[in-house]
C-alpha cells in the first residue's frame, strides 16, 4: 500500500492519516549527524497493512538524504532494519 507521508520537522515526525486512522514514527537527534527513531504508532485500523514499513521507509530515506547515521531506540525500527540489513546496515550509528 502506497500512502502519503507527511514530515513534521518541527514535532519530529512522519505521519500519515487514513481513513480517519493515524500512524506515526517518531523521533529525535540525540548527537549532531545522528537521527533516532523512538517509537512507530499505527491505529488498530490500520495494522496489518504496512503502514509501519511505509512510515519506516519514509525516516530512512530522510536519513540517507542528509547523511544521518541511525539509531533505533524503537523496537519496531530496530526490527526492520535487522530485516532489511543489506539496505540500511551502513547507515547505523
Amino acid at each position: 500500500m502506497s500512502m502519503s507521508i507527511d514530515h513534521n520537522a518541527q514535532n519530529q515526525e512522519f505521519t500519515t492519516l487514513r481513513k480517519g486512522h493515524q500512524a506515526e514514527l517518531a523521533y529525535s537527534y540525540p548527537a549532531e549527524g545522528v537521527i533516532d527513531f523512538t517509537h512507530t504508532f499505527v491505529d488498530e485500523g490500520l495494522r496489518g497493512q504496512g503502514v509501519a514499513d511505509e512510515l519506516a521507509r519514509a525516516g530512512l530515506a530522510f536519513a540517507k538524504d542528509k547523511n544521518l547515521k541511525v539509531k533505533t531506540s524503537c523496537t519496531f525500527m530496530a526490527s526492520f532494519v535487522k530485516r532489511h540489513n543489506a539496505e540500511y546496515a551502513d547507515m547505523l550509528a
